[in-house]
């Protein structure tokens, strides 16, 4: 019974962030950085690690500045690290988190283009490419592969990752 009702609450917590996502997608991006910040600040440095995760790699899109979506891409791999070792230490990590660090690192490596740190960029950028084979033959693996290439291209020519649809589609780790 205590396990359904935190696989409830759990879910909730999902569901409005899913919610907030949507204010964002409609072009509210000032009220969705107030609603992820109001979320965070509910969640706490020791909250749940898949909520943390995936509101922190939302929070990121929300950002004006490179520095800070920087800083939230980071809180989110984090998150996503801590939530593999805890599954590590249950069962073995699951398919479920492999498949989020692709896109994560995959952020990682645009913010520091963005920021003008091209070799950590590619660190990341290779770490992306590494961790892909984790990701599904749908339509959001496809889009994370075809947007490392399309970064891997950018980088390659010396281009930024600014000015274009170069970027993977943000969805919520599943």
């Amino acid at each position: 019974m205590a396990e359904r009702q935190e696989q409830a609450a759990s879910d909730a917590v999902l569901t409005r962030i899913g919610q907030v996502v949507m204010l964002h997608h409609g072009g509210d991006r000032e009220e969705a950085r107030r609603r992820f910040l109001d979320l965070w600040a509910e969640l706490g440095a020791d909250g749940n690690p898949l909520h943390r995760c995936t509101l922190a790699h939302y929070l990121a899109d929300t950002q004006d500045d490179p520095s800070d979506e920087l800083a939230w891409d980071l809180r989110a791999l984090s998150a996503a690290e801590e939530l593999a070792e805890d599954h590590a230490s249950e069962d073995g990590s699951p398919a479920a988190v492999r498949a989020f660090y692709p896109s994560l690192h995959l952020n990682l490596a645009a913010d520091y283009v963005k920021l003008g740190h091209r070799e950590a960029a590619r660190t990341h950028l290779r770490q992306a490419r590494g961790a892909a084979d984790a990701l599904g033959d749908d339509r959001y693996g496809d889009g994370v592969r075809a947007a490392i290439s399309r970064l891997e291209v950018r980088l390659a020519e010396g281009g930024t990752a600014g000015g274009g649809p170069w970027g993977p589609p943000r969805q919520r780790p599943t």
